[in-house]
């Protein structure tokens, strides 16, 4: 199932190597960088959760059972927090 970000939910702004979330409903604010930004711009709305490890892995040389574990975990936080779909 392809993971989307949820649109109209948050907006976003780059500010250097980080991209700042702010969840419209709550006015809570999320702040990615590195792997968990990674993660965030991997989300396209077409690729599956394990297509975005995958993607990662290849970016980070790493095994993909090592990021898959990680990337479940923060696309589940994402989910909780509403800022992603699928």
């Amino acid at each position: 199932m392809a993971i989307a970000k949820a649109q109209g939910k948050f907006v976003e702004t780059e500010i250097d190597d980080e991209v700042v979330l702010m969840d419209l409903e709550s006015g809570n604010f999320f702040s990615l960088a590195g792997t968990s930004l990674a993660v965030w711009r991997a989300i396209d709305g077409e690729r599956s959760a394990d297509q975005i490890a995958a993607v990662l892995a290849d970016e980070y040389e790493q095994p993909l059972d090592r990021i898959m574990a990680d990337v479940t975990e923060f696309l589940g936080e994402l989910q909780i927090a509403g800022l992603i779909e699928g």
